[in-house]
């Protein structure tokens, strides 16, 4: 009387995704930035396949997120639409925002593209702009949209709790985890020399997000089928009525 639900190793096949591409993406880039912005010039200059393939890769992984959302949306409505919705809502505006910042790298590039319009800048300047846009302005907008990427958590979670057909822990470690990357977010802008603080939040985070993943893609997710479910309130009115009865 249960029915398999396969959309739910989907979704863990797409969280899989979403987690291993920016790590996938960061040690690629990890070659060619630097602290030295002369250094980290030359080699995006070098290695501009690479530095585009790159950024093709975080598009990858927005998609990814974005097709997730939806993905989890469909297994989750029936839990609570609204909620529901409201997940889905948070991971729409947290891709919006990579997408708007993705346009940093593509800034960068320009920058160091040897325009003739470019010549009124000094070389040096040049590169300093270049991780103006490659360090500061990229990573101020990772940890904006983080804001909503960790606040998803929140109604995902209640719902994992509510649902009854995932355990009940796996949402109360999401919900958790929100908050985790919450305090991450306000350290970086108000406390940005105490990265301490967030370490713990950050662990729960982690944990909870490869537990649920792992869940989707080995168990899957187990629903009542309708059969199921109309059956299952036939006998509880047809217990209730024997009840009064009695």
């Amino acid at each position: 009387m249960i029915s398999y639900k396969n959309p739910a190793r989907v979704a863990g096949l797409l969280y899989l995704f979403v987690l291993i591409l920016p790590i996938l993406v960061g040690v690629s880039r990890l070659s060619l930035i630097t602290d030295d912005p002369a250094t980290t010039a030359n080699n995006i200059v070098a290695s501009e396949w690479l530095f585009r393939i790159g950024v093709v890769s975080d598009i990858g992984h927005v998609m990814c997120l974005l097709l997730l959302a939806w993905v989890l949306y469909g297994l989750f409505k029936s839990v609570n639409k609204n909620v529901a919705l409201l997940f889905l809502l948070c991971i729409s505006i947290s891709v919006a925002i990579q997408c708007i910042n993705m346009i940093n790298y593509f800034a960068a590039l320009h920058v160091l593209s040897g325009a003739e319009y470019l010549t009124v800048f000094e070389e040096d300047q040049l590169h300093a702009l270049a991780m103006f846009y490659l360090v500061d302005m990229q990573t101020h907008g990772i940890f904006i949209a983080q804001i909503f990427f960790g606040f998803w958590l929140l109604p995902l979670g209640y719902l994992v709790y509510k649902s009854g057909y995932l355990p009940r822990i796996l949402g109360i470690l999401l919900m958790i985890g929100c908050f985790g990357y919450l305090i991450h977010v306000f350290q970086y802008f108000l406390l940005p020399s105490y990265e301490v603080i967030s370490y713990p939040g950050l662990a729960v985070a982690t944990i909870s997000e490869v537990s649920f993943l792992g869940w989707l893609l080995l168990k899957g997710v187990k629903i009542p089928s309708k059969g199921a479910d109309k059956k299952s309130k036939e006998e509880k009115i047809e217990t209730e009525s024997t009840k009064l009865k009695s």
